[in-house]
């Protein structure tokens, strides 16, 4: 039995061999590749399309020289999504559980808007530090907090990301835990919690996929400032 319910956000290890490395690797595997066929079957014409409305979506914002992002964001999605989803999974370990992974992704992918545009437009990226029409007074403290705000970006994605698989595992872990409790003694009551686990279920699910695309939008906002 379970002594802690945080147990199941610990690294898991065969052998001593630590398995964040298979559990990283599984996406890629999930996704077929496309063909050179003129006519794919339905999965891969169902991904063809979910990817070009996505990157539809994300890229028509932003300026052309944001769009040679598209590649490297769009799979980022699918990446996390992938994880998210596979964590919900009997047995399984959900990678993006982690802080240290997620910030790993944040800190990089932020860190290069950053220096985009300090490279490109450096007045403008600047600029942002101190909105227009500042009282004198208030400029220093403006640009603290401004800058305050800059750097704890990817820490808002990272434990963005963090805290709401975690929440929701949890929760799924604590209801169903109470089901089994109350299977023995009170049925009728079991059967109402078992009803709301479902629906919790359901609605992990749709977390999952949110959170991906959440994370993937805000660096994409990130990128439309400096670009």
């Amino acid at each position: 039995m379970m002594l802690n319910f945080f147990d199941q956000f610990m690294s898991p290890t065969y052998m001593g061999i630590p398995l964040m490395a298979l559990a990283l690797t599984l996406p890629w595997v999930l996704f077929p590749t496309p063909s050179h066929r003129w006519v794919n079957n339905r999965l891969l014409t169902l991904q063809s399309w979910f990817m070009n409305r996505f990157t539809q979506q994300i890229f028509s914002p932003l300026n052309p020289t944001g769009h040679k992002w598209a590649v490297l964001l769009t799979s980022l999605m699918l990446f996390l999504m992938s994880m998210n989803l596979l964590g919900l999974l009997p047995y399984t370990f959900t990678p993006t559980t982690q802080l240290s992974l997620n910030m790993g992704f944040a800190v990089p992918l932020w860190l290069a808007t950053v220096i985009i545009g300090l490279r490109n437009q450096p007045t403008v990226a600047l600029g942002h530090l101190l909105p227009e029409g500042t009282p004198a007074p208030l400029i220093p403290v403006l640009i603290i907090i401004e800058t305050i705000s800059l750097f704890i970006r990817p820490l808002a994605l990272g434990v963005r990301l963090t805290a709401n698989l975690t929440a929701g595992h949890l929760l799924i872990q604590l209801i169903a835990t109470a089901v089994l409790v109350l299977i023995p003694m009170m049925p009728t009551v079991a059967i109402l919690t078992a009803i709301v686990l479902f629906l919790l279920t359901l609605l992990e699910v749709a977390v999952a996929m949110i959170q991906a695309y959440v994370f993937v939008l805000l660096l994409s906002l990130y990128l439309q400032e400096n670009v």
